[in-house]
């Protein structure tokens, strides 16, 4: 990793870090799991852990976190020889500051040994399950509702004892508990979804009864499902990273996470059994975590969607590069303006400042986020981000000129990356659906009706077929005069 790196970053190492980075202040081993993590990746160790840790820090002994992948094996691969340590990088314009983050007890991963993750689940201790899962794990069909017909979820009915979905650990961990008299765990998502707690507990609930109605019943009456707003850019991790953060150690950290000054976590306040005391640490904890939800949803995670999608088109490879291309940044406010008058104005929002706070983060050249990455599952992701904010501006006689430029530059970097980039640049669940309407070489309007039918885009909406013509218009212009003339275009 470096030439100063000698060894690895773990318990024994702590004491030898320098000086100016930040580690542990608590015995790590007298740290107990009280929580699960499901979706072990980059951006719950930037975010929740650090709340997390920083309430271990604090004498908050119980609240240890076991993390569990349901897919790759790489990030338990890469943190047990460090004793789950790993060190988190934040960047800006003005350096780079490094912490130590030591809330990861142990990882699991559940394809191996999915009995461990069960034993875990099952553990008394533990009282709260938190997700990052990313939305395709809901595994919901074109209307939102739970997709019985998925092959895992046939395999859960089947084999709960080694269940392969969220849905199959969760329902298998709570039966298990009723079983044993532990008391109910409060499940928080994390992911970026509407309502994320009570579209993840309709979907369990609905699981559930695919299994047995009484144990649906308990589901819908017993568990907490609080929903939550989580905030902070998180690049995928680089080898440069890695070499420089190892550097710095002077010990070598296989699995550094690099992020942004800015953190925000929003949670409804529904834990029965009990939760740490995170709001001595900047958590917002609140009754209704919609409105805040709603403006993430459409402000941020809509511009970085379409900053993304239109990054690409243009050869900007970071999110700051393609922002601080004058066309897309100036495309950007515009994207703003339609989207703030969406948000409730009576709920303390302040989007003005949050956008001026967007800016800011999209202007930080030492965040190396690539387009690329926030590319994938734009499928999954545009219905929340774009098209419910569109629909309700229509719905409000408004604009959505601009919004729908999100999807239109979706569907055209979809196409483009046979020619113009490598296959695995970003992906899609829909990709085999895609490949097939693209192969048929017919005109935008043809595309883009089609794409709406397989995504299930403003499903049930009368302005479905307002939305489709002006994507189609964007679309075609894209294809036809390339992304700079057609934002030009559009101030014409």
């Amino acid at each position: 990793m470096s030439e100063k790196a000698t060894g690895r970053l773990t318990n024994d190492a702590l004491a030898n870090l320098p000086g100016a980075v930040k580690r542990p202040r608590y015995d790590r081993r007298a740290a107990a799991a009280g929580i699960v993590h499901l979706g072990l990746g980059a951006f719950h160790r930037a975010h929740q852990a650090v709340f997390v840790d920083d309430c271990l820090n604090a004498g908050e002994t119980g609240w240890g976190i076991i993390g569990a992948s349901l897919r790759s094996s790489d990030t338990r691969d890469a943190l047990q020889p460090q004793d789950g340590l790993y060190t988190l990088s934040v960047v800006d314009g003005s350096g780079e500051t490094l912490r130590v983050i030591g809330s990861l007890n142990s990882c699991l991963v559940a394809p191996e040994d999915p009995a461990a993750l069960l034993d875990a689940l099952t553990d008394p201790a533990v009282r709260i399950v938190t997700l990052t899962v990313t939305e395709k794990a809901y595994l919901r069909n074109a209307t939102g509702a739970l997709d019985a017909n998925h092959h895992d979820i046939v395999w859960d009915l089947s084999h709960p004892d080694r269940p392969k979905t969220v849905y199959g650990f969760l329902l298998e961990a709570i039966k298990r508990r009723n079983a044993e008299g532990a008391s109910p765990f409060t499940v928080l998502s994390c992911d970026n979804l509407p309502a994320n707690g009570s579209t993840l507990k309709a979907l369990l609930v609905a699981y559930a009864g695919l299994n047995d109605a009484a144990l649906q019943r308990f589901v819908a009456d017993k568990i907490a499902f609080p929903s939550s707003m989580v905030d902070r850019i998180v690049p995928a991790t680089t080898d440069e990273d890695r070499a420089r953060i190892s550097g710095r150690l002077g010990v070598t950290d296989a699995w550094p996470v690099t992020t942004e000054p800015f953190l925000q976590w929003v949670v409804e306040d529904d834990f029965p059994s009990g939760r740490p005391q995170w709001e001595r640490f900047g958590v917002e904890m609140v009754r209704d975590v919609a409105p805040f939800e709603d403006m993430k949803l459409r402000l941020l995670n809509g511009s970085h969607s379409s900053i993304a999608y239109l990054g690409l088109l243009s050869g900007h490879a970071t999110v700051s590069e393609a922002f601080g291309d004058p066309l897309i940044r100036r495309f950007i406010a515009s994207l703003w303006s339609e989207a703030i008058p969406s948000l409730p104005g009576d709920a303390g929002l302040k989007p003005e400042i949050y956008v001026e706070n967007l800016t800011r983060r999209y202007d930080n050249p030492a965040l190396k986020h690539r387009t690329a990455q926030i590319a994938n599952d734009g499928s999954q992701k545009l219905p929340q981000r774009i098209i419910a904010t569109a629909v309700d501006r229509l719905d409000a006689g408004g604009s959505a000129e601009f919004l729908m430029m999100a999807p239109a530059a979706w569907i055209a970097a979809c196409e483009a990356r046979a020619d113009t980039a490598p296959s695995d640049a970003f992906t899609d669940p829909l990709d085999p659906a895609l490949s097939a309407i693209f192969a048929e070489s017919r005109d935008a309007a043809h595309k883009v009706r089609a794409i709406f039918d397989v995504a299930g885009f403003a499903a049930g909406s009368g302005h479905r077929e307002t939305l489709i013509e002006i994507a189609s218009r964007h679309l075609d212009s894209l294809q036809q005069r390339g992304a700079a003339a057609t934002l030009e275009g559009m101030y014409a």
